[in-house]
């Protein structure tokens, strides 16, 4: 089987399941496993340079005039076809992480034999992990997605019961700093499964931007700092865009100094089976509470510490 996979949560949920072998075909966002994905052939491009804008500028790219109507990343249409892909597995989530279903579609109708394109479109912590078993399924790989699955949710269970009768902090979750948005979908599951409250965000709810005196009257005990597609150094350098808020000293989450920058590509952005890992993350970030590998810098950092 030849797999093309246009989302990195599902080049995840590929090499999860052994079938890293299997993969001809990625986007330009995929980066893990590295020794699987290195030598991948890319087939998409985005229509800017992350790198060389603000979260100001980017938020104004994906969302302004000139891409109403528009896709945000091309498609390779002629290297799609080189590969000649059985399966496309793509997402109709969120037109601003990758290349939609329906622009997949609408490409590979062209295509002589065209493949089948899966879309993934998990919301909640618990669909992401069934979102693993049905592509175990529909890639004749469901002994061992049954069996990674259960694995998650084992770990899932013992973060629960090292957490149980802590007391639960209120929480934040920062998915982008400039506008404000707070982190939804399944990030407030993955706050409640390590033991916080999650505040300004329901599970499974595509969220909006927010105000910042909404962060300031929220009284947060933990702000968490996990802006999509920023790894925590790139983070780093834009938290002047918090810390020159009016009020930002006076935060309880500043004051106690449990503010935290987290991977969110790796572990809360993308709906992969290394959200689990997540959960595990904050369990030590809330609670100082270990149920698996040590958490290092990378994957979570205090501010000012």
């Amino acid at each position: 089987m030849r797999i093309v996979s246009l989302l990195p949560a599902a080049t995840d949920i590929v090499a999860q399941l052994g079938l890293g072998h299997s993969l001809v075909g990625r986007t330009h966002e995929c980066d893990w496993p590295a020794e699987i994905v290195e030598d991948i052939p890319v087939v998409t491009a985005a229509g800017f340079d992350a790198d060389r804008l603000t979260s100001r500028e980017i938020s104004e790219a994906v969302g302004g005039a000139a891409h109403r109507g528009s896709s945000l990343y091309t498609l390779d249409l002629a290297r799609l076809a080189e590969l000649s892909p059985d399966v496309v597995l793509t997402q109709d989530l969120c037109d601003v992480c990758a290349v939609s279903y329906r622009g997949v579609t609408e490409a590979v109708r062209v295509l002589d034999d065209g493949p089948r394109v899966l879309s993934l479109e998990p919301r909640t912590l618990p669909e992401v992990i069934r979102c693993m078993e049905r592509v175990g399924a529909e890639l004749g790989a469901a002994t061992a997605a049954a069996r990674a699955a259960s694995v998650l949710r084992s770990r899932l269970t013992r973060v629960r019961a090292a957490v149980q009768g802590a007391v639960r902090p209120w929480v934040v979750a920062v998915e982008w700093l400039d506008p404000l948005w707070p982190a939804g979908h399944w990030v407030p599951e993955q706050i409640e499964a390590a033991g916080g409250t999650p505040l300004l965000a329901e599970a499974g709810a595509h969220t909006r931007p927010m105000t910042w005196e909404a962060v300031r009257s929220a009284h947060p005990d933990v702000l968490l700092l996990l802006p999509c597609g920023f790894p925590p150094d790139r983070t780093e350098r834009e938290l002047h865009l918090l810390t020159r808020l009016p009020g930002w000293e006076e935060l309880p989450a500043v004051r106690s100094g449990r503010v935290w920058i987290l991977d969110g590509p790796s572990y809360f952005n993308r709906p992969g089976p290394r959200v689990v890992r997540g959960v595990e993350v904050l369990a030590h970030v809330l609670h100082g509470v270990r149920t698996g590998d040590p958490v290092t810098a990378d994957e979570a950092r205090r501010l000012g510490a």
